[in-house]
């Protein structure tokens, strides 16, 4: 690439190969908050909103972990009446649960707080989630929003764009909440195809960055499953044992019928050479790498 040249970090992931597994982010809530308006490149913590609220929502996200996200419907035009704001939350037990509410006065969002305490409501649908953060990383707004419109065409009331979610160089990147399941490398098509096979009940290990209730080599474990036995729904594969030594791991999972009941995944971590995985971090950095090795059904 000559020096006049525009560095996309996504096109030097392709042409690198870099692997996708075991890149998902590690948590189990979500907090998403509509803003219309332009997204700074730090997403809420940018947002000019009244301090004692913003100091309010960002210390109740943080006691619990929970990923802020702003979000907003696909197109230019943008919608009467109040924004939407949600707590989306995966259970250990499996169990989806969400709460929604409405906000037209910055003070409206406090009600977050109260929502992360609530138990929430069981039975809704998923939500789809499209970083399209262009301001965070060019990637995530040029690889971003032509699969957030083809996905929003097809599940209008189930997508939203949404801020920087993690992996700028595997866009564009989706995310399905609160299942907690990553895909990167998306274009409109394969968009399309990873998007309603999860919502059928079926995850490919094609384009699967990982599930966000694991750990990266448990991730790469469930990837390499599926990826040799077929895809799966999202628990139809359990992790029950995991011992590390050095950069190894084995991994137990526990599979439902027809699946095999147990089986052990070997994992190894290694470190890339260093490079540039950002378009707008111009520092070079080595990523950790987790390759399945070997898979026993038992």
């Amino acid at each position: 690439m000559t020096s006049t040249e525009r560095f996309f970090c996504s096109d030097a992931a392709r042409i690198r190969g870099d692997s996708i597994v075991g890149t998902a982010p590690h948590g189990s809530v979500w907090i998403l908050i509509e803003y219309r308006g332009g997204w700074p490149p730090n997403g809420f913590d940018g947002l000019n909103l009244e301090p004692g609220t913003k100091a309010l929502v960002f210390s109740a996200a943080q006691a619990v972990r929970a990923r802020v996200l702003l979000v907003r419907r696909h197109g230019r035009s943008r919608p009467e009446g109040p924004g939407r704001w949600a707590v989306l939350r995966y259970e250990s037990s499996g169990a989806y649960r969400q709460q929604w509410g409405t906000w037209s006065r910055d003070e409206d969002l406090a009600q977050i707080v109260g929502a992360l305490g609530a138990p929430g409501e069981l039975g809704r649908p998923p939500v789809v989630l499209v970083c399209t953060h262009g301001q965070h990383d060019t990637c995530c707004a040029v690889r971003g929003r032509p699969v957030g419109r083809v996905l929003s065409g097809r599940w209008p009331d189930l997508v939203w764009e949404c801020t920087h979610v993690g992996g700028d160089r595997f866009a564009a990147n989706v995310v399905v909440a609160p299942d907690g399941v990553y895909y990167g490398g998306l274009d409109a098509g394969s968009s399309l195809t990873a998007v309603e096979e999860h919502l059928a009940g079926r995850i490919h290990a094609d384009r699967l960055r990982g599930y966000t209730d694991l750990f990266p080599p448990q991730q790469a474990a469930v990837a390499g499953v599926l990826r040799r036995f077929g895809p799966a729904g999202r628990h139809d594969y359990a992790v029950v044992d995991t011992f590390r030594d050095s950069d190894r791991w084995r991994i137990r999972l526990s599979g439902r019928p027809p699946r095999p009941t147990a089986i052990d995944v070997e994992v190894r971590a290694h470190r890339t050479p260093p490079c540039r995985l950002t378009c707008r971090g111009p520092s070079m950095s080595s990523a950790v790498v987790y390759e399945v090795t070997s898979i026993r059904a038992g």
